[in-house]
């Protein structure tokens, strides 16, 4: 199997990234709004979550970053043996410290963390764009218009071909870019189809350009294009279709994995 093949289609049923962040609310008159509400302003909660982080957002921030750190040399450090099972020591001790403390999905915009002083956690979390995701490069993201621009740097635990980004991650980068240019439309959905060409090969360690925007919407279908550069150097190009399917749907969806992650009731004597 070739490391770059020339188009790469990704159909997802589901929607591999269905952007919790198109739904992220915004407090009207100290009232927190929910997922299933109707008029969401995607820009202006974007806007809010790019406030500075403090208190608890900015120690997240900090600890992902120092997860990734300990990533990064962990695939290209020839570290001792001691060395490593020094620090696995310590990964577990504090694994197990963060395992008491219950499990928090705020799939309900701004409801919790609000109270907690705390309004942009919900951002936060994505697997490409969340700063306080250790799996996220991170992209940072902007809305120029109407398009999106993304910016970030893919270090060597993102290697496919030597030097050089493996192509999954980069369709998995588009996908949430595009995704973030899909939500402008005020109608966001589900990833229906993304096609990858890929040029050339992606540097890694290089500051990467990501520009999204929608093309035309049909109906339910919402059709954008992307584009990939590196160095001023286009390295891939992608299409994406999404597919809006209401408020509604993603409520419904946040609500099962509530359910699924919320402690038991206490039962009463």
């Amino acid at each position: 199997m070739p490391l770059h093949p020339p188009v790469c289609s990704v159909d997802c049923a589901q929607g591999d990234s269905y952007h919790r962040k198109k739904f992220a609310t915004i407090s009207r008159a100290g009232n927190p709004r929910k997922m299933s509400d109707q008029n969401i302003n995607f820009e202006a909660a974007w806007a809010v979550s790019q406030a500075p982080a403090t208190g608890r957002r900015a120690q997240a921030h900090r600890l992902a970053n120092a997860m990734r750190r300990v990533i990064d040399h962990l695939v290209q450090v020839a570290a001792p043996e001691e060395d490593l099972s020094a620090a696995a020591d310590a990964l577990e001790r504090y694994a197990k410290r963060l395992s008491k403390y219950p499990v928090s999905r705020s799939y309900e915009g701004f409801a919790e963390s609000a109270n907690a002083g705390d309004p942009h956690a919900f951002f936060d979390h994505s697997p490409l764009i969340g700063i306080s995701n250790p799996l996220a490069p991170p992209i940072r993201l902007a809305v120029l218009g109407d398009k999106v621009e993304g910016r970030g740097t893919f270090g060597v635990a993102y290697e496919g071909p030597p030097g050089h980004v493996h192509g999954g991650f980069l369709a998995a980068a588009f996908d949430e870019v595009l995704g973030m240019a899909q939500s402008l439309t005020g109608n966001p959905g589900m990833t229906g189809t993304l096609t990858i060409r890929y040029r050339r090969p992606t540097p890694l360690l290089t500051e990467l350009v990501f520009e999204a925007y929608v093309d035309r919407v049909e109906g339910r279908k919402i059709f954008t294009h992307g584009t990939l550069s590196a160095n001023g150097v286009l390295t891939a190009e992608a299409e994406g279709l999404f597919i809006a399917v209401g408020q509604e749907r993603f409520a419904a969806m946040a609500a099962m994995v509530t359910d699924r992650t919320s402690p038991p009731p206490k039962k009463t004597k």
